[in-house]
């Protein structure tokens, strides 16, 4: 038997239970770190669950910015040096990853606060998390407001790529499992993953 949960009622809860409900609602997603940097070197790091793939050509990454009064600084190094890299999280890092999460006030970097290690590669001024074993580099191509609760659609355009050999498939596919990536539910549920298949492209009979 399933509960039945109506607007009102959610709208008596407490914020942070209402809000805990809503944020597992819509399943198991991304789990990464974006790594910037700002105008005076000052690295930045950030966990963020709900980025998404947007489109393969151009290959397009989207991720979803919080109220800038509560989350300013990636969004603000994005749009002042243009380049960010995304770090997926495993299971020796993921309590490190989550602690980014706090509000530590500017100009202090989350690499020395969580002891993740900064990795700087050649030609990406943004940095990387050494730790992670799947990293990408996306280049700031928009940022499209969305009024309805002053959050930030930022997107990007993918430049490069870091995989562990072995986790990709004759068809391209990463196998993120192999590479130990964690998935998350809500802001604090961190689950393991297991592949099940990998299906061929679906067609009309």
């Amino acid at each position: 038997m399933s509960k039945h949960f109506s607007l009102s009622e959610l709208q008596t809860w407490d914020r942070f239970t209402r809000a805990n409900l809503i944020n597992s609602l819509s399943g198991f997603k991304s789990l990464s770190l974006i790594g910037t940097v700002n105008g005076k070197g000052v690295s930045n790091l950030a966990v963020f669950s709900n980025i998404v793939h947007l489109g393969a050509d151009p290959a397009l990454i989207g991720f979803i910015n919080r109220p800038l009064a509560a989350a300013p600084h990636t969004l603000q190094n994005i749009q002042e040096t243009g380049i960010y890299t995304v770090n997926l999280v495993t299971e020796s890092m993921y309590k490190q990853a989550h602690q980014t999460s706090a509000k530590y006030p500017d100009g202090v970097s989350e690499f020395e606060m969580t002891g993740l290690t900064e990795e700087f590669k050649e030609g990406c001024l943004a940095p990387f998390v050494a730790e992670s074993p799947v990293q990408y580099v996306l280049k700031f191509e928009q940022v499209m407001p969305i009024e309805l609760n002053n959050t930030f659609l930022v997107i990007g355009s993918l430049q490069e790529a870091y995989v562990p050999a072995g986790i990709q498939e004759e068809d391209g596919f990463l196998d993120l499992a192999k590479a130990g990536v964690l998935t998350s539910l809500g802001t604090s549920g961190y689950y393991k993953t297991d592949k099940i298949d990998n299906l061929p492209y679906a067609k009309t009979t």
